[in-house]
C-alpha cells in the first residue's frame, strides 16, 4: 500500500536565520502547505551537536525560528509547526536507527567531516549521529518527501538506506516510506556575499557574508553595496557567468525573488555595471524582508502566543508519532507493560 504524502523539514535554531535559509528552504515550505500535507520542526535537538549553546539564547532562538516560519508564511493552521525536544519520539527512534545504521556509512558522511575539522577527536558523538536523528525526524511520521538543499542530499540518501535495511531486517518491507527530496527553485543554494564559492552560513565569522531575515532595511542596503564583485559588467547571456561566481550567486539571488530565470534577468541588465545592479537588488530584498521582518519583531513581543503555537503543534506531533514508535516498538520485540 502506497504511503499517504506527507512532507516534513526543519532548521536548527542556531543563529539568526539569513536569506540562504529563506530562499533555500522557508519560501518553497510556503507553496507546498498548499498542495501537502507538512510538518516543519525546529530541530532543537539537533541544536546540542556542536559548541555549548546558551540555555537563554537556544530558547530564545527556537521562538525566533518558530516566528520567521509564521512570518514568511508557514500557516500554523495548515501545517504543524512544532520543536522536536517535545517529541520525545524522535530521540527514541534515532536511538534504534543508531543501531540499524552502520559505522561505515557514517563515516562516509562529508558534513561531518566539514563540521568537525581537522580535530574529529573533540567533535561530539551527536555531531557523528546527527544523520541517524535526521532520519528518526522523517521517518517517524512516515514523511514521504523532504526539501533538501543540495548539501543535504547524502544525508537523505542514508535515511533511505536505514529505512530499507530496518524494513528488510524485520521483514516489514513495505513499513518505512523511501523519502524522496523536493529540490526546488533557481536558488537552492544561495552564497557567502564575500565569497561567490561559499554558501551562506550562520557561522561565517563575517557578518556582510550573509543577509539576516532580522537585518533592516539600511543594513540590507549596505551589504548588498558592499558584496563582492568583479569589475566586468553584467553580461547578456548566463554563459558569461561562468567563472564569475559572485556575479552568478547575485544574479540568482535576484532571480529567485522575482520569480524569474538567470537568463531573463542578465538579458535586462546586460552591459550594466553592477552599482546600479546592486541598488536594484537591495530595493528588491527591502521590499520581500522589510514585511517578514516586521511580522517577526510582532510575534517576538509575545512569546506565549509562539509558545501557544508550538505546544499545539507538538502536541499534534506526538499524536502521530505515538502509534508509528509502537509499531516499531512491536516490531524490533520490545516487551509492552501491562497496565
Amino acid at each position: 500500500m502506497p504511503h499517504k504524502p506527507l512532507v516534513f523539514s526543519g532548521i536548527q535554531p542556531t543563529g539568526n536565520l539569513h536569506l540562504g535559509n529563506y530562499l533555500g528552504a522557508i519560501r518553497n515550505w510556503i507553496g507546498l502547505q498548499a498542495q501537502h500535507e507538512c510538518m516543519f520542526c525546529v530541530v532543537d535537538l539537533h541544536a546540542l551537536t556542536g559548541d555549548f549553546l546558551d540555555p537563554a539564547l537556544l530558547n530564545t532562538a527556537t521562538r525566533r525560528v518558530a516566528a520567521a516560519y509564521i512570518a514568511s508564511g508557514i500557516d500554523p493552521a495548515k501545517s504543524i509547526i512544532f520543536n522536536q525536544s517535545q517529541v520525545p519520539a524522535h530521540a527514541e527512534l534515532a536511538w534504534i536507527f543508531n543501531c540499524v545504521a552502520r559505522v561505515g556509512w557514517l563515516n562516509r558522511m562529508t558534513q561531518f567531516k566539514d563540521k568537525a575539522g581537522k580535530d574529529r577527536e573533540r567533535a561530539s558523538a551527536g555531531l557523528y549521529v546527527y544523520p541517524n536523528l535526521m532520519a528518526a525526524d522523517v521517518l517517524l511520521y512516515k514523511a514521504t518527501h523532504v526539501p533538501v538543499g543540495e548539501d543535504q542530499k547524502q544525508h537523505l540518501e542514508l535515511m533511505r538506506d536505514i529505512a530499507q535495511k530496518f524494513n528488510n531486517d524485520y521483514g516489514v518491507p513495505e513499513f518505512f516510506p523511501l523519502p524522496e527530496p523536493l529540490i526546488m527553485g533557481p536558488a537552492t543554494r544561495v552564497m557567502s556575499l564575500r565569497d561567490g564559492t561559499a554558501k551562506m552560513s550562520k557561522s561565517d565569522p563575517s557578518e556582510t557574508s550573509r543577509i539576516l531575515l532580522s537585518d533592516p532595511p539600511e543594513r540590507i542596503v549596505e551589504k548588498i553595496r558592499k558584496a563582492r564583485t568583479d569589475p566586468a559588467p553584467l553580461p547578456d547571456s548566463v554563459e558569461g557567468l561562468a567563472g564569475r561566481a559572485e556575479a552568478d550567486n547575485l544574479v540568482a539571488i535576484y532571480a529567485a525573488l522575482s520569480g524569474e530565470t538567470k537568463a531573463t534577468v542578465v538579458a535586462r541588465y546586460a552591459g550594466a555595471l553592477f552599482s546600479r545592479f546592486k541598488e536594484d537588488l537591495g530595493e528588491r530584498l527591502v521590499s520581500v524582508l522589510a514585511p517578514i521582518r516586521a511580522e517577526m519583531l510582532r510575534l517576538e513581543d509575545d512569546p506565549s502566543h509562539i509558545n501557544r503555537i508550538l505546544a499545539e503543534g507538538s502536541a499534534r506531533a506526538r499524536a502521530r508519532a505515538a502509534p508509528v514508535l509502537q509499531d516499531v516498538f512491536d516490531i524490533v520485540g520490545f516487551v509492552k507493560a501491562e497496565r
